[in-house]
């Protein structure tokens, strides 16, 4: 008879990874499935409640995998990490374990980040969740809200990938003037998307939007920090659904205090979830949502099934979509 496995899932926030995908494939196989719906507290509370487990099935970057979680991890033998690469996920600590670890990678569409990004930009212009916290109160209007149009307006875009690609195209629909600059961009790249291509400084000295759409390395840790943020006009409106740590959070609070820039729309933070009582959630002039982007049933579905073919295929010996190939030579 086949041994028993167990697979943890992680960081199910919404409760849905189990009516998502087919995972009766894997019980067929053995394999015993607990899901964990609540981030842990520490390493160490991590490390304690999956330690049983062999497999690991991780949700992006909400548990962080650092080598001190790793290493505490006696009987891990395979983990599946949900997109196609993480900056949380110390991949050379599980390679030197003998860990190998599957990816997901081609998630379908980039739209929904790339929209949700676009949604938050125009909340944040009009200030539609001050609106909306009035009116939830009692009131209506309040004096002019910032109501900011952003036809002829200038979006500068800190990185022109797929997802900035994407949102200067809805930029040009807006009829604004688009500009990006990243470490690697040039201007016949950004020529050939009709946008054009400037300094960082010029970016953040003109723009009157500035949206974040890069990865998170070594280059662009703390990318946006007091600095830059001095640069920006003091009606300016930051936009960041990429990473947290590109931007310094401690300067960018500061710069919303003290009325540096107007305005910022966050989807991703330094520590996730946010705790509570952040000083971000105490602030008029910052719009936030819970890391949404990639939250949608679609992607869902996507990363769970992939999860399930990567889990099946390793069983069967036979692993892919392997981040960290030299793992199977120990």
């Amino acid at each position: 008879m086949p041994q028993t496995m167990k697979l943890a899932l992680l960081d199910d926030y919404q409760k849905v990874a189990l009516r998502l995908a087919d995972w009766d494939r894997l019980r067929k196989r053995c394999i015993e499935i607990t899901v964990f719906n609540e981030p842990f507290a520490s390493v160490d509370d991590a490390a304690q409640k999956l330690a049983p487990f062999e497999i690991l099935g991780l949700l992006r970057e909400r548990t962080a995998f650092p080598r001190a979680l790793i290493e505490k991890l006696p009987n891990l033998k395979f983990m599946v990490l949900t997109g196609a690469r993480a900056a949380s996920l110390d991949d050379k600590a599980a390679t030197e374990r003998g860990i190998p670890i599957s990816t997901t990678p081609g998630g379908g569409s980039n739209a929904p980040t790339a929209e949700l990004g676009w949604a938050l930009l125009m909340s944040c212009a009009r200030d539609l969740a001050k609106a909306e916290r009035l009116m939830r109160s009692g009131g209506w209007h309040d004096g002019i809200q910032q109501m900011n149009v952003l036809e002829g307006k200038r979006l500068g875009i800190l990185g022109l990938g797929k997802l900035g690609s994407r949102v200067a195209g809805y930029a040009k629909a807006f009829g604004m003037d688009v500009v990006a600059w990243s470490q690697n961009l040039t201007a016949e790249k950004a020529g050939a998307i009709g946008v054009k291509y400037v300094s960082k400084d010029e970016l953040l000295s003109t723009s009157d939007f500035i949206s974040i759409h890069l990865a998170l390395s070594d280059r662009t840790r703390g990318l946006i920090g007091a600095a830059e943020l001095a640069k920006m006009k003091k009606t300016a409106i930051l936009v960041n659904t990429s990473r947290g740590p590109i931007v310094d959070e401690a300067a960018l609070i500061a710069a919303l205090k003290n009325g540096t820039i107007a305005h910022a729309g966050l989807d991703v933070y330094d520590k996730e979830p946010l705790p509570a009582g952040h000083p971000l959630t105490k602030l008029e002039n910052v719009t936030l949502v819970p890391h949404l982007g990639y939250v949608v049933e679609e992607s869902y579905r996507f990363f769970y099934d992939g999860t399930i073919k990567d889990i099946e295929a390793w069983l069967d010996g036979k692993p892919i979509n392997v981040l960290n190939p030299d793992a199977l030579k120990k």
